[in-house]
């Protein structure tokens, strides 16, 4: 028998606000946290944008020696744990902390410090590299540190599928919960790789845009999208058993239904063409869930900006949702704050849950007209304000990861 699982607590670290507070009140009005590279000279580079997080200090979220320990990815992530934490008013000293786990994902890491270090092998030689430049960078450091600064002993993994890291993350956590690994789960994804290693990759992949003006560069499934807009930050959520939250008379966001996860088996960056695995990944979602594709009110899409993922997306909701593909509402949150690559499932997840109660559905910003195969509702032009019941979020990571997660408002 499967437990109910409920959202508790919510934390973000993102380019348009540093708390969910800032971040959501930045989506409603439309904000777009797309400018310049300041990290380095892009002197040399076709890209020029990125979305970055501003006026962070991990000195205000952490303790100091604690964040020199850290590199951003992980910053990123322990700020928005406490905030989902705090947020969810959890106490360990009323848990068994044995049943309160993380499962915290990064795509990357921290390539900031393998360029650090590598030059200095190449400058000073090899006994020059810092003792802790391992545990900086692998991916995993980010929900071991959350761990730590939280006192969370229960299971502590990561998930690293790309793009979909984050929703991949918090529907491992939703499973441990549902079939009794643990009560409290803190879930969701952080990265930051907006350095030369990061922006010279994808561009060499072709992945980014080039274009210069920030308010045309991230326009999911607009015809002249040309690639998406690196971001960096984090997304954490709190899930909780049903009863556990009850019991201690926690505030219930909303709850967790469905969960679907499936591999294209096709390319190691291209989506599959006809969208049959992402599709599939949104039925068994809905299945799960127990939802109907007519009774579904919003999609988070993977929105990417990129010509491939916005066109096989839009093939992907066709094939899972048939005749309701045209009736439900879409956006995409990466128009505002670009890509945030292990974390955008996370924050993305997040805003499902804000949008859920405020009955709020964001504009996708930027995107203009769409082409011709991209023809389902973006929501463009304006928001809307409608009553939502259901909500569906989308991620899909190279290698062909494809996760959907469906969350419904709250009923006793």
């Amino acid at each position: 028998m499967k437990r109910r699982v409920v959202v508790t607590g919510l934390g973000a670290v993102t380019p348009i606000g540093n708390t969910v507070e800032e971040f959501w009140a930045s989506v409603k009005k439309g904000t777009v946290g797309i400018g310049e590279i300041t990290k380095f000279d892009t002197a040399d580079y076709k890209v020029k944008l990125a979305a970055e997080v501003k006026n962070f200090d991990p000195k205000e979220r952490m303790d100091a020696k604690a964040a020199r320990r850290m590199e951003p990815f992980s910053q990123f992530a322990v700020a928005a744990a406490k905030e989902a934490f705090e947020d969810a008013g959890l106490d360990m000293q009323q848990e068994d902390a044995f049943r309160a786990g993380v499962i915290v994902g990064s795509g990357i890491g921290s390539l900031q410090v393998i360029e650090r270090e590598y030059e200095k092998i190449l400058t000073k030689g090899p006994s020059r590299v810092n003792p802790l430049m391992v545990p900086l960078m692998i991916s995993n450091m980010a929900a071991g540190n959350i761990s730590i600064q939280l006192g969370l002993r229960g299971k502590c993994t990561n998930v690293v599928t790309a793009c979909a890291t984050g929703t991949n993350s918090i529907g491992d956590a939703f499973r441990a919960i549902q079939y009794g690994d643990a009560e409290v789960m803190l879930a969701g994804g952080a990265e930051s790789s907006v350095c030369p290693t990061g922006i010279a990759g994808f561009s060499s992949l072709t992945a980014l845009s080039t274009t210069p003006d920030p308010m045309r560069a991230s326009i999911p499934f607009d015809k002249e999208r040309n690639g998406f807009v690196l971001g960096e930050g984090a997304g954490v959520v709190v899930l909780e058993e049903l009863e556990h939250a009850k019991k201690r008379g926690a505030h219930i966001y909303a709850e967790l239904v469905g969960y679907g996860a499936t591999g294209d088996a096709y390319h190691i960056t291209a989506p599959m063409e006809d969208g049959s695995g992402a599709a599939k990944a949104m039925e068994y979602a809905m299945k799960e869930a127990g939802v109907e594709p007519g009774q579904m009110d919003y999609i988070n899409a993977h929105g990417t900006s990129t010509h491939h993922n916005d066109l096989f997306e839009t093939r992907a909701i066709k094939l899972a949702f048939g005749e309701a593909a045209k009736d439900v509402q879409i956006n995409s949150t990466k128009s505002m704050i670009g890509h945030l690559l292990g974390a955008a499932g996370a924050v993305e997840f997040i805003v499902c849950v804000k949008s859920l109660q405020d009955n709020f559905v964001h504009q996708t910003m930027g995107t203009k007209e769409t082409d011709e195969e991209c023809d389902l509702n973006y929501t463009l032009g304006a928001p809307v304000e409608k009553e939502l019941r259901y909500a569906m979020s989308n991620s899909l990571g190279f290698g062909g990861h494809n996760a959907s997660l469906v969350v419904k408002k709250f009923e006793d």
